[in-house]
């Protein structure tokens, strides 16, 4: 289907596992910035971007590790994020790196000159769910093939 085609985006429903919900709203609340909605004692609904993430209690859990490579990196698998404007982007990694996040893949530019170029960075939260956010100098190259 021709991107011209589709509906305007809404947003997206995330909803996944974290072992420590109070870690959780620290890292999602406090330090990423999302605003809270509800909440009970097994999970929180944030606002990531305009989008709905919801933190699940799974004591157990734990990530299992994957990586692939992409342009040189090990890039974790799975992961999530937002596509961002490129002055958020470096809003966001401005605070992560002030905040001395331990960065899985710092960040950087990835496809530099190529099609594709992208801003990009990725990093877990106290779970150790890997989060990609990006941005693009032009959104047309999200999806651009040549």
């Amino acid at each position: 289907m021709n991107i011209e085609a589709r509906p305007p985006l809404r947003p997206f429903h995330l909803a996944f596992p974290v072992h420590d919900l109070e870690a959780a709203r620290t890292f999602y609340g406090e330090l990423m910035g999302c605003d809270e909605g509800r909440s009970d004692t097994h999970w929180i609904d944030f606002n990531l971007f305009g989008h709905q993430i919801v933190t699940h209690l799974d004591a157990n859990f734990r990530p299992r590790p994957m990586v692939n490579p992409v342009d040189g990196e090990q890039v974790p698998v799975p992961h999530f994020g937002v596509v961002l404007t490129m002055a958020t982007w470096q809003a966001l990694a401005d605070r992560l790196t002030a905040a001395a996040v331990d960065f899985v893949i710092p960040p950087t530019i990835r496809f530099a000159g190529q099609v594709g170029e992208q801003a990009t960075m990725f990093f877990q939260d106290p779970s150790g769910n890997a989060l990609e956010f990006k941005a693009f100098a032009s959104d047309d190259q999200l999806f651009a093939t040549d």
